[in-house]
């Protein structure tokens, strides 16, 4: 859980629509920060009636006043009034005089943060505010961008308290390659006009081919000339480049990739206008689709090295067939059973897009191979699997369903042998350990005798060498054996 979530969750005032609130507008806070370039703190209040930073945004373009965390901190008492005054009147509230921070002079806006629900029932309550502070110390004579980005500043933090920012019918976008302030920002009228296209959006239309100035202009129909007709575009492109709806999409001409994102502009719910971010994502797009293509390409691997190994386990079953020899069909077969283990693995990696096993899927897979062995002659065994082993990285799943088919085969053809019994395998897990039991109820293995077979050496390089596990034998004449594998799981995560 976040810092945020257990801040406002902790001081139970909030519920889960309140908290989604905040995170929504805690994701906003460095647009805010860059827009105002002013630090930006996000207060809730506690049991005692005080407030408690939860979030805290420093501006990109700025000094900022907090040079060390406040997230977790009460309210400062030169804050305190203007934050109550804001949270209770429900109306934005300014400092009437500057206000020194740490020999700085500052200035100081307290916005109530107007949580509107969801629902038939569906009500508007002050959750927290946002304090704005600017650091009058650098006071420079503003340029046109920066009087720019404060108007939106100015329009966001009215809209946060009357309720219409952040809005919670936007679809979640990953982060990761969203447009910021200062990666190019638009200004549109209610009509989609261009009113203001600061150096870098400007920039990024130029490289998809637009050679003109964008102010004036109608957005929309700047996009539908750059886009070439032959292409076909994400059907939300229109509504983000009127700025009618809060969404995020890309835009694609000449080789380079644009990302866009809208934020409608609205005045006691009247919409006024837009914001459009804008930022040149090309060279991360490039990278996203070499991912896909090595994520397909090593899938595809996988998937062959499955059908190798599983051509290889036929031919041993036809070489097995065809042989003469008792001793030899029995090492043959085993051999088949072992690279059919290994194929599960390959076969499961091929099927996802990460290097991660859900390993109980494998193990399943796994004991249906131990199933021809169990229908030997006169023997009648029966297996199953309790516990959960969980999500294992795929070079410890090989060794792993290896070694466990190994020990289930032994205790079939060796415990079990010639009668009819169970074979249980418990696995348990924690965050540090894995512990898989095997128990038989056949034969029996004497104390302190362990098979001295291929089998056996197959199972002990397996999980001491490549798993760094230990393994134990336990058992008795008559009562059946029982295995313990223990696996640190640290150290497979290394």
């Amino acid at each position: 859980m976040s810092t945020l979530s257990d801040l406002a969750h902790a001081q139970g005032r909030l519920n889960d629509s309140d908290v989604e609130w905040l995170h929504r507008l805690a994701g906003d806070g460095q647009l805010l920060a860059d827009l105002a370039s002013a630090d930006i703190v996000i207060w809730i209040q506690t049991d005692d009636g005080s407030f408690i930073a939860v979030a805290h945004a420093r501006p990109s373009g700025a000094a900022t006043l907090f040079y060390r965390d406040i997230v977790g901190e009460r309210v400062r008492p030169q804050w305190r009034t203007q934050v109550q005054g804001a949270f209770e009147s429900a109306e934005i509230v300014d400092s009437s005089s500057p206000d020194w921070f740490e020999e700085t002079p500052t200035r100081v806006r307290a916005v109530p943060i107007l949580s509107v629900g969801r629902g038939a029932e569906a009500h508007s309550t002050v959750i927290g505010v946002v304090t704005r502070h600017t650091n009058l110390g650098e006071v420079r004579t503003p340029s046109r961008q920066q009087i720019t980005f404060d108007e939106c500043a100015n329009d966001l933090f009215r809209m946060i308290a009357d309720g219409s920012f952040p809005d919670l019918t936007a679809p979640t976008s990953p982060r990761r390659g969203a447009p910021r302030a200062s990666d190019g920002l638009i200004r549109i009228d209610v009509d989609g006009i261009t009113t203001f296209a600061s150096p870098n959006a400007l920039s990024a239309f130029n490289r998809m081919g637009f050679d003109d100035e964008l102010e004036g202009e109608s957005l929309a129909e700047v996009t539908t000339r750059l886009v070439p007709p032959s292409r076909q575009v994400d059907e939300s492109l229109p509504v983000v480049v009127t700025g009618r709806a809060p969404w995020r999409t890309d835009i694609e001409a000449r080789g380079v990739t644009v990302s866009l994102r809208a934020i409608p502009l609205k005045d006691h719910g009247t919409r006024i206008g837009a914001i459009v971010l804008c930022r040149d994502v090309s060279e991360l797009r490039h990278q996203e689709q070499e991912l896909i293509t090595k994520d397909a390409t090593i899938r595809e691997i996988h998937h062959r090295v499955k059908n190798n190994l599983q051509t290889v386990a036929s031919l041993l079953r036809i070489q097995a067939r065809r042989t003469h020899s008792d001793e030899a069909r029995d090492a043959l077969t085993q051999a088949m059973r072992r690279v059919d283990a290994i194929a599960v693995v390959h076969d499961t990696l091929a099927q996802g897009l990460t290097q991660k096993v859900d390993f109980d899927e494998v193990f399943h897979r796994v004991l249906k191979l131990v199933a021809e062995v169990a229908s030997a002659p006169n023997t009648r065994a029966r297996t199953q699997s309790t516990g959960r082993f969980g999500v294992l990285p795929s070079e410890y799943a090989t060794p792993l369903a290896l070694a466990l088919t190994e020990v289930v085969t032994n205790a079939v053809e060796h415990g079990l042998a010639g009668q009819e019994g169970f074979v249980t395998i418990d696995a348990k897990r924690t965050e540090d350990n894995l512990r898989v039991t095997v128990r038989d109820t056949g034969l029996g293995l004497p104390e302190g005798r362990i098979g001295q077979g291929l089998g056996t050496q197959i199972i002990r390089t397996l999980i001491q060498g490549e798993l760094g596990g230990t393994i134990e034998w336990h058992g008795s004449d008559g009562e059946g054996t029982e295995v313990v594998i223990d696996i640190p799981l640290r150290w497979l995560e290394r």
